[in-house]
C-alpha cells in the first residue's frame, strides 16, 4: 500500500450519517462484496465525510482510495484509517472480485476515566489520525496486527455470542494501544483532554460565530470565567492557545469553502472571519504549505487513474 500523491478534484462532499449498529457501542462495521468486470472511477465519483472515525480493510481485490492529500491503491492485507470529517472516496482498481471491511466509530467513546488522559495523543487538532497510515506503511507486523484487531471486531459483531461486546470493546482498546505504542511523534506540547467538557461551550460558541469576529472576552463570558484563568485553561485542555485554536478551525473551514464552492479567495476570507488578507494568506500557508490559491488549484486537479490501471494489469 504506497500513496500516489496525485490528489483529484474535491468539489463536492456528502456528510454521511452514520447510523449505530449498537447505540452502546459507537460503532458500526460492515463488510462490502461486489464484483466487476470494470475498473476506475466512476462517472459520479463522489466525496463523503462522517463524524466518526473510520477503519478500512481491503480482504481481496483492489481498491483505489483518494484522501485530501494522497491516491493509495490498498491490496489485500491493507488498512487506512480515516479522521473525523476527513473527505475520501474510494474506486475500484482493477477488474474482479473486491471484499472490504468498513469500521466506522466515535473513538472519544471508548475511553473512560483510567485511560482519559491518552484521549489527546488521538486529536486532531494538532495531530491528525492520518499520520497513523504511515505507521502501517513502515511496519508490516503493525499493520498486520492492526488488521486482525479489527477483522476480530468484525467477526464478533457477525456472531454476537454472549460477551461480543466484551470482546469488541477490548479489541478496540488493543488496537488503540498498537497504535499508541507504534506512534513516535513528538507530543511533548500536548496535555490531556480531561477538561474537554467543561470547555465544551466555548468550542460550541467558535464554531457558531467563525464568520465574525471573535474575542476572548465573549467566550469568557460563555464559560463565566476570567480572562486570565480561561486563557491557561483552555491551553491546557486543548493542547493549543486559544487564538491558535481559532485560527486553526477558521482555515479548516475555508479549505472546505474554497473545495466545495465558487467563492473568491477573498470571499473565503471574509467567511470565515478574516479580513485582512495578507493576515489570511499567512495563516492559510502556515497549515497547508501553499497558497490558498495553489490548495485550490491542486485539489481540483484531475487524478491521473489510466497510468496506475495499466500497472494493475
Amino acid at each position: 500500500m504506497e500513496p500516489i500523491h496525485r490528489p483529484g478534484p474535491l468539489t463536492e462532499i456528502t456528510n454521511e450519517e452514520v447510523i449505530y449498529q449498537n447505540p452502546l457501542l459507537f460503532l458500526k462495521i460492515w463488510e462490502m462484496m461486489h464484483e466487476t468486470p470494470q475498473a476506475g472511477p466512476p462517472s459520479d465519483w463522489g466525496w463523503h465525510s462522517h463524524m466518526q472515525v473510520e477503519f478500512l480493510l481491503v480482504a481481496q481485490g483492489q481498491l483505489g482510495v483518494q484522501t485530501k492529500h494522497d491516491y493509495t491503491v490498498m491490496t489485500p492485507g491493507d488498512i487506512m484509517v480515516f479522521g473525523s470529517s476527513q473527505p475520501h472516496r474510494t474506486h475500484t482498481y482493477a477488474p474482479g472480485p473486491l471484499r472490504q471491511i468498513v469500521f466506522q466509530l466515535d473513538l472519544k467513546q471508548h475511553f473512560d476515566l483510567s485511560t482519559m488522559p491518552y484521549l489527546h495523543r488521538f486529536s486532531e487538532l494538532t495531530h491528525p489520525l492520518e499520520a497513523f497510515n504511515e505507521v502501517f506503511r513502515d511496519n508490516p507486523a503493525v499493520k498486520q496486527e492492526a488488521y486482525t484487531l479489527v477483522m476480530q471486531i468484525y467477526e464478533e459483531s457477525q456472531s454476537r455470542k454472549i460477551g461480543y461486546e466484551l470482546a469488541i470493546s477490548a479489541a478496540i482498546k488493543n488496537l488503540l494501544l498498537l497504535l499508541l505504542r507504534n506512534d513516535h511523534r513528538d507530543f511533548s506540547g500536548v496535555t490531556e483532554d480531561s477538561g474537554i467538557s467543561r470547555v465544551r461551550p466555548a468550542l460550541d460558541y467558535i464554531d457558531k460565530h467563525l464568520s465574525e469576529r471573535i474575542t476572548v472576552e465573549d467566550v469568557c463570558s460563555v464559560l463565566n470565567l476570567s480572562y486570565h484563568y480561561f486563557i491557561k485553561y483552555f491551553k491546557k485542555v486543548m493542547g493549543i492557545s486559544f487564538v491558535d485554536y481559532v485560527n486553526y478551525k477558521r482555515i479548516k473551514k475555508a479549505e472546505r469553502l474554497l473545495l466545495t464552492g465558487d467563492l473568491s479567495i477573498m470571499e473565503v476570507s471574509y467567511e470565515v472571519g478574516i479580513l485582512n488578507m495578507a493576515q489570511f494568506y499567512k495563516l492559510f500557508k502556515r497549515h497547508n504549505q501553499c497558497s490558498p490559491k495553489e490548495f485550490k488549484q491542486r485539489m481540483r486537479s484531475q487524478v491521473d487513474v489510466i497510468p496506475f490501471l495499466a500497472q494493475a494489469d
